[in-house]
């Protein structure tokens, strides 16, 4: 089964075109990150015109590298939330006049389950696992016995961690994104020369009070000593991504073991991270569960979890007749 994948949650417009759920066939992703760096966050209005800019050409991009044809795509799937509503709503649209002139049935795909699975596009899926989607937007932990049965076991109770990241780069006048920045100074910072930590009960997030702490503590220094220095602020940053992520591993690994699962699962745009990364490896012990990271071109934003993940839904496998979007979006 062929199917092209569209995704404009956010600020990337991205098609691809992935058969039999895991072999991607091609993937093109426009990024309008840039317009949004100056002023320190994604503004949805530039959102939904860069998509609407850019959808036509990647979508036709991703068919040409893909060496298919409307005749040869079985379905089309597209993000239908969560997101941005201008954003989501070019996809949609473009997604349902695809369907309509190629006469082929339109998916709408949950976004936070696309990236749930991401990790499963290029190996077959181990169940039962726990999974850990964490990104801009969303950190949850989720318990999975079968597809179809994603069962939410914790998440955030304010800020995301993507969300954390970015802010703490704003505070320390850093720019935007503030994941990639903060993940780059830290290699030269010390973790222990400041303690933050992540206040939060249970299996749940919070990422707010640790966004503070780095705020009234860099606050402190500079009435003390002036101008933040790059060490100062590089001590900083490795004290802010060691403490988050250590939560969010710790967390990870006690949700595995009150869940008796086979295989820890993770996906979303931190998990581009590679101290994350590293610390999950660290933390999963050979021979007890299997840790499978989403590789890193299906971390971000992408089209090609979307297909691959419509691919596994029960109504796609059983007919190719037509299938309807949410009742509200359809």
């Amino acid at each position: 089964m062929v199917i092209l994948g569209i995704e404009t949650s956010c600020d990337e417009t991205s098609a691809a075109v992935v058969k039999d759920a895991q072999q991607v066939l091609s993937q093109v992703i426009a990024s309008s990150l840039k317009q949004h760096a100056a002023y320190g966050g994604v503004i949805p209005e530039i959102a939904s015109r860069a998509h609407l800019g850019s959808i036509t050409y990647v979508v036709d991009q991703a068919m040409q590298e893909a060496h298919v044809g409307p005749g040869q795509i079985d379905a089309v799937a597209v993000t239908q939330g969560p997101g941005l509503i201008g954003s989501l709503l070019v996809g949609i649209s473009f997604a349902k006049a695809l369907g309509r002139g190629w006469a082929k049935p339109v998916i709408g795909v949950n976004h936070v389950k696309a990236h749930l699975y991401a990790a499963f596009i290029e190996e077959p899926p181990i169940y039962p696992f726990v999974g850990l989607v964490v990104s801009g937007g969303h950190t949850s932990l989720y318990k999975v016995k079968k597809f179809g049965s994603e069962d939410v076991i914790g998440s955030t109770r304010d800020d995301a961690a993507g969300e954390a990241f970015d802010k703490v780069a704003k505070i320390l006048g850093l720019g935007y994104p503030g994941g990639p920045i903060i993940e780059k100074l830290a290699q030269s910072g010390r973790k222990d020369a400041f303690r933050f930590r992540c206040d939060c009960s249970g299996l749940d997030f919070s990422f707010s009070g640790i966004k503070t702490a780095v705020l009234y503590k860099a606050q402190e220094l500079k009435k003390l000593y002036g101008p933040l220095s790059q060490e100062t602020t590089a001590d900083l940053c490795a004290s802010f991504q060691d403490a988050v992520v250590g939560d969010l591993v710790a967390k990870a690994m006690k949700a595995v073991a009150s869940c008796g699962a086979r295989a820890l699962v993770v996906g979303g745009g931190v998990a581009y991270n590679n101290y994350l990364r590293g610390r999950l490896s660290q933390a999963v012990r050979p021979g007890s569960v299997k840790l499978c990271v989403a590789p890193k071109p299906y971390c971000l934003d992408n089209a090609a979890m979307v297909a691959s993940f419509a691919a596994r839904l029960p109504r796609i496998q059983r007919t190719c007749g037509s299938v309807r979007l949410d009742p509200l979006l359809g």
